[in-house]
C-alpha cells in the first residue's frame, strides 16, 4: 500500500514542493514548527532511514543539504535543525526546521497555521533558492 508521501510524490496529493530531482523529493510539512519547516523524503518508499542502502542514504543527506541551504537563505536562522522521528508515516524521512534556538525544533510545540497562500510563498520562497 502507498503511503501518503509516495501519494505526494505521485501528484495524487496536493504538496508545497520546495525541490526534486529523479530520487527525491522535498516538500513543506503542513503541520510546520516554523515557516520553512520542510520534509525530505526518498521517492522510493522506505519505511526506516537506516534500511535505506549507503547510496540512496548518502543522496537523500546530500539532497537535503542543498534544500537546508536554501531554507537558510529564504529564511535567516542560526541553524536549520534535522530531525529523524520515522513513526509517524513508514516512510523515511528528514524534518529541515529553521532554528534560532533549541525550542524552535521541539515537536511539542503547537504547529503554526498558515493559508494555502501563505505556504505557496513559503514553498516558493526556497524553491527559488535550491541550487540542485
Amino acid at each position: 500500500m502507498a503511503t501518503i508521501f509516495t501519494k505526494i510524490i505521485n501528484g495524487e496529493i496536493p504538496c508545497y514542493k520546495v525541490a526534486e530531482d529523479e530520487n527525491y523529493f522535498a516538500f513543506l510539512d503542513i503541520n510546520p514548527l516554523k515557516a520553512g519547516h520542510t520534509l525530505v523524503v526518498p521517492k522510493r518508499a522506505v519505511d526506516y532511514l537506516f534500511d535505506l542502502d549507503d547510496d540512496q542514504l548518502s543522496g537523500l543527506v546530500l539532497f537535503s543539504k542543498k534544500v537546508a541551504s536554501a531554507i537558510k537563505k529564504a529564511f535567516p536562522c542560526n541553524r536549520i535543525g534535522v530531525a529523524v522521528l520515522g513513526l509517524e508515516i513508514p516512510h523515511a524521512h528528514i524534518h529541515l526546521v529553521p532554528m534560532d534556538s533549541m525550542e524552535d525544533i521541539n515537536f511539542k510545540n503547537p504547529k503554526l497555521q498558515f493559508s494555502p497562500e501563505e505556504f505557496r510563498e513559503i514553498a516558493t520562497k526556497i524553491a527559488c533558492k535550491v541550487d540542485l
